[in-house]
């Protein structure tokens, strides 16, 4: 917030179209079910049978409900942990699934990306943090784009790799706790199945790009919310940025750091510092209300607290956690 124009975010804020702004929210709500589906084509039970709806939604709408209450991205434990506690799935298949989604995520954000920076709008030699953009994006596409090939080879022939990895616990680990950071390897690995399942594998892209361009929309109407002379394709851009900043474990909800990266990216566009936080934090907090409140709903109706979910990151949670 230093050198902020309080007057210029007040003045943001109040020409805001309530209409538009409510379109937004709706928009970026929508996302939660479409993850509910992709999740449910990527997590299966141990005959790989789809599972039931009720329960996935409840650990989808917990999980970033944490995600915006407590620190350090504990959602996505949390998400594992409910879904292990109301299916027939491990906890750590639960979160093997869910890593299959961060690098999907990634990779397409990324394609998407790439999308806004190839773009006659965007603006030449842009930089982030003194990088350029495009080299900052050929980075993360190496690196994601390694991780899935390394989780392809794996999951294609899992025994020689599980193998070897249990020979190496039991090298530089008590046998106990081998055995169980082997079983944990197991789950994960079957939580990757569905890389070797082509048309399970065609429906998740398929659902990754319909969730990422309703994202992509909602800022897109935002952008036209604030009356911002931002082009579409800013918000391929904005959403990829934003995805990356997030990534990294930091306060509850990502406050500050969601606000900096919108900041810093719709200032590419020639948006003002002060302008660029008023729409970054209508969207935040407009956005941040109605998961949290179905979140703290679907908390209630499995029995579970806060305080509960905290038991997701334990390592009692990290052997064969059944229901």
């Amino acid at each position: 917030m230093r050198g902020t124009q309080w007057s210029e975010v007040l003045a943001g804020l109040r020409a805001v179209d309530p209409l538009l702004l409510v379109l937004t929210v709706a928009l970026a709500t929508l996302t939660f079910p479409i993850r509910l589906i992709r999740w449910r084509v990527i997590l299966r039970d141990e005959r790989e049978r789809p599972l039931p709806w009720l329960p996935l939604w409840h650990a989808v709408a917990i999980g970033f409900m944490a995600n915006n209450l407590l620190p350090a991205r504990a959602g996505e434990f949390a998400r594992a942990y409910v879904a292990s506690r109301q299916l027939p799935v491990r906890f750590t298949t639960a979160l093997g699934s869910i890593g299959v989604e961060r690098v999907f995520d990634a990779l397409v954000m990324l394609g998407l990306m790439a999308l806004a920076i190839a773009s006659r709008s965007f603006p030449a030699r842009s930089t982030l943090l003194d990088t350029p953009l495009s080299r900052l994006a050929g980075r993360a596409a190496l690196l994601f784009g390694a991780m899935f090939v390394v989780a392809l080879v794996v999951v294609l022939r899992p025994a020689p790799w599980l193998a070897l990895f249990e020979r190496v616990t039991r090298t530089v680990l008590p046998a106990r706790l081998a055995a169980r950071v082997a079983g944990m390897a197991e789950g994960l690995v079957a939580g990757l199945t569905v890389l070797k399942r082509p048309g399970r594998f065609g429906a998740m892209l398929f659902w990754s790009l319909v969730l990422w361009l309703t994202n992509a929309a909602s800022f897109a109407v935002c952008f036209r919310a604030f009356g911002l002379q931002v082009p579409i394709e800013g918000s391929l851009l904005l959403q990829g940025i934003l995805g990356f900043a997030v990534a990294v474990p930091a306060s509850a909800g990502f406050f500050g750091v969601f606000e900096k990266a919108t900041q810093l990216t719709l200032q590419l566009y020639g948006i003002s510092p002060s302008l660029a936080l008023a729409y970054a934090v209508a969207y935040h907090v407009s956005t941040f209300l109605p998961i949290t409140l179905l979140g703290l709903r679907s908390l209630a109706r499995v029995h579970l607290h806060l305080g509960d979910l905290g038991r997701a990151r334990t390592a009692d949670q990290l052997g064969d956690a059944r229901p």
